[in-house]
């Protein structure tokens, strides 16, 4: 079997574009305001920086043709993606930040006609924002989804939905909200939940506080937002009732996917801008970069970064072709996560005091990639996974021996 791991020439004019627009244009708006989103602008800038994407022709890579975009499917995304998060303001630009890239995702795939129309082309367009709202407060659901606690109750003509949700990210400014609710059975239960539509103006929806995190590039905060007695016509259900959960894995395992894609830029850009500052740096008699010990630093960050993209076209070739590839995208995601810290913790490092301060981006990006070791799915929660995989596989092998 030939392995080709080459992109087509449009895939790769799209990633010179990209990278054109990014470090040309977006980056500077980045250092200018230190990363924080809020300070540059919020909205305001949204608008403005993909108004230039569109102007330089690298709008919206994931989005179907159909809806305005350049309909790349996982594994030509993954080179315009970690072009794009070479700054942390780059995805936003294009439109395929989270969480509005993963909703866009999951629409694309389960919404009906009438739905697309009215949540998914507006999405596609960057004309409103969205925001997933799945997590809820202890006891409810977090790293165990089955915690589930909203519930929807139904009534004439369509649903009523109650709960508390938060760290729901986007929820400051969203037009609308993807609601994850019970509908059947206890918290607890692997089955019984649904998803549902809501625009952010429907009645009884209330965005509440801002939870201080670390990052500060996400645009709309990462809030609580409650629900209270919620209603939700039937056209609004998305996909078949009960089948949240199993839908919920339409959205996840790419969704991990393009974070992996869009820290790596970040990350990349951490190693570069250390590699240059090792390479100049007198210190020791010699330059930096010839020391052993900062020799190995550019090696592993090096290895970091090849084994990331190694398990990310291995993943995206599996969802490309129609696999779940909940495996696959668990190891990507994992490694993906704890390798890109390490990339920018070394980076770090090798730039001594300067690498702590604010003269680089260097610190800023490590606040932005370290949360990603919890969000969609902590580090330790797809390891059990993984392995409960693997260990299962072997026990039904034991079993079929012995048959």
């Amino acid at each position: 079997m030939t392995i080709d791991l080459t992109y087509d020439p449009h895939v790769e004019k799209l990633v010179e574009a990209t990278r054109k627009f990014v470090r040309g244009y977006v980056l500077p708006i980045e250092d200018e305001h230190f990363g924080n989103i809020t300070d540059a602008g919020g909205d305001a800038l949204r608008r403005r920086i993909q108004a230039a994407a569109r102007e330089a022709g690298v709008f919206a890579p994931h989005i179907s043709e159909e809806y305005g975009g350049h309909g790349l499917d996982m594994s030509n995304r993954a080179p315009v993606f970690e072009e794009s998060g070479y700054s942390l303001f780059g995805p936003l630009a294009l439109n395929l930040a989270a969480p509005d890239e993963g909703n866009a995702h999951m629409l694309a795939h389960i919404a009906s006609d009438s739905q697309k129309q009215q949540f998914l082309a507006p999405l596609a367009r960057g004309d409103v924002r969205s925001a997933f709202a799945m997590t809820e407060p202890a006891p409810g659901a977090g790293s165990d989804p089955s915690a589930l606690a909203t519930r929807a109750e139904k009534v004439g003509g369509g649903w009523r939905v109650s709960g508390r949700k938060w760290f729901i990210t986007g929820a400051d400014g969203a037009g609308f909200f993807i609601i994850m609710a019970r509908t059947s059975g206890k918290p607890g239960a692997r089955g019984g939940a649904t998803m549902f539509l809501a625009p952010a103006e429907t009645s009884g929806i209330a965005v509440g506080r801002h939870i201080g995190t670390l990052d500060k590039s996400m645009i709309g905060g990462h809030c609580e937002v409650t629900f209270d007695n919620v209603f939700i016509p039937n056209e609004n259900v998305l996909g078949a009732v009960d089948e949240g959960f199993a839908y919920a894995q339409v959205r996840l395992g790419p969704a991990r996917m393009t974070h992996v894609m869009r820290w790596l830029g970040a990350a990349r850009r951490a190693h570069d801008i250390a590699v240059e500052h090792v390479a100049r740096r007198e210190g020791f008699g010699g330059k930096l970069g010839d020391l052993g010990m900062v020799q190995q630093m550019v090696a592993n960050n090096e290895i970091d970064i090849a084994a990331t993209r190694a398990l990310l076209i291995q993943a995206c070739y599996e969802l490309d072709h129609g696999s779940h590839a909940a495996n696959e995208t668990a190891i990507a995601k994992t490694f993906g996560a704890e390798a890109i810290f390490r990339i920018v913790d070394r980076s770090i490092q090798m730039c001594g005091g300067l690498g702590v301060s604010e003269d680089l981006p260097i610190a800023r990006i490590s606040r932005e990639v370290r949360p990603f070791r919890v969000y969609d799915g902590p580090s330790e929660v797809h390891r059990w996974a993984i392995a409960k995989r693997t260990v299962g596989a072997a026990k039904r092998a034991a079993r079929e021996s012995q048959s």
